[in-house]
């Protein structure tokens, strides 16, 4: 959307470079000849994701994951070449349109490949596959040598299909207890040694192993949360082979100021009672942009002093205590730097008991993003 037709003052700020820093500095990290898959997947992490995609080929990534055909196909419709990976599964008839698409598939299923062999002699290009296994966490994939061989021969025997890929996920990249990430590092190798043939892409490193485990970078890599500038967890945070610059601000302003008496309440329910005369000013911000009302007393920046979100956040508006009168216009930040000090995502996903992957995807479409 065009900057110039945004009217209400409320908007997420995008940083493009520092998407291409974390980029640039993780293909630093990794060998040479390893690929980076740029993870797009909800609408990059509430980024946006044609825009960070663009940003992400720019900086070295040479394929896209998503999680949905439709994000795909959207995707698609802006990126032309460039590979696109669906991590999720996807019904049969979404193969004609991933083989004319050059969409990537995800399975795990020797019946789902049967199906698709019925139809892919129509196919105007090959279906490129990457088979996923289930090494230890439990959501889809194949879990023995015996269902790895029975996809795998159902592949082979089919026209117009083939494996482009092998791959899996780790559920304890980002502790530091490695028994379960060692397990399922094992379990992969052992799988991906029982194919005949090696196919062209070997990964299995998320986000926290591409950063912080050696050994495991293969063919490629799959760069999610931290190519928005943020940790997996307070573990990867310490342990990072480089500092992550944050991509995400989330602007306002004040468009109402007025001074309350004590004894007088603020919002719904007057759960909020002034203790003493206070300034309040109100901002157009609320849970149905993605501060919900868990974020009350959350604090945000004005004039580079910290002021909280006072009394149940509304689903357009919220109202927060002033440190002085000040102005209707005045910019709130609620998610960024201002000054000298900086509110970061983690500060909202503390307050929220969440991990920072939700705070980003919390922001609705309501909310405009704007790319610098």
């Amino acid at each position: 959307m065009n900057e110039l037709l945004q009217f209400r003052p409320t908007k997420a700020i995008i940083d493009l470079s520092a998407i291409q820093y974390n980029i640039e500095n993780l293909r630093k990290h990794l060998q040479s000849n390893v690929e980076v898959i740029a993870v797009v997947k909800a609408n990059a992490y509430g980024h946006g994701d044609v825009q960070v995609a663009k940003a992400a080929l720019e900086a070295g990534a040479t394929m896209f994951a998503v999680a949905t055909p439709e994000e795909a196909l959207h995707l698609r419709a802006s990126i032309e070449k460039t590979p696109i990976m669906i991590l999720g599964a996807v019904p049969v008839n979404f193969a004609p349109y991933a083989a004319k698409a050059n969409i990537t598939l995800t399975v795990f299923s020797s019946e789902w490949v049967n199906e698709v062999t019925l139809m892919s002699k129509e196919f105007n290009a090959p279906l490129k596959v990457h088979i996923k296994v289930d090494s230890g966490m439990g959501r889809i994939g194949v879990r023995t040598e015996k269902e790895l061989k029975a996809v795998y021969d159902a592949i082979t025997m089919a026209n117009n299909i083939e494996v482009d890929g092998i791959f899996t996920h780790f559920a304890t990249a980002d502790e530091e207890d490695t028994e379960q990430y060692d397990h399922q590092l094992e379990v992969f190798k052992e799988l991906v040694a029982s194919l005949p043939v090696k196919p062209r892409l070997v990964h299995a490193a998320n986000t926290a192993a591409s950063l912080v485990k050696e050994g495991v970078q293969f063919d490629a890599v799959r760069f999610g949360i931290s190519m928005y500038g943020l940790a997996p967890s307070t573990f990867v945070e310490k342990h990072l082979p480089y500092e992550l610059h944050p991509a995400l601000a989330l602007e306002s302003e004040l468009v109402h100021v007025k001074k309350i008496a004590k004894g007088d309440t603020v919002s719904y329910g007057g759960t909020y009672v002034a203790q003493q005369d206070e300034w309040i000013g109100t901002v157009p911000i609320g849970y149905a942009d993605g501060v919900i009302r868990g974020l009350s007393g959350q604090e945000v920046l004005i004039d580079g002093s910290r002021a909280p979100i006072i009394g149940r956040i509304c689903m357009d508006q919220c109202m927060i205590r002033l440190p002085r009168k000040m102005a209707v216009g005045e910019k709130v930040v609620l998610i960024g730097k201002q000054q000298q000090d900086e509110i970061q995502i983690q500060e909202w996903a503390d307050r929220l008991d969440t991990i920072v992957y939700e705070i980003p995807c919390m922001l609705s479409q309501r909310v405009p993003r704007i790319y610098r």
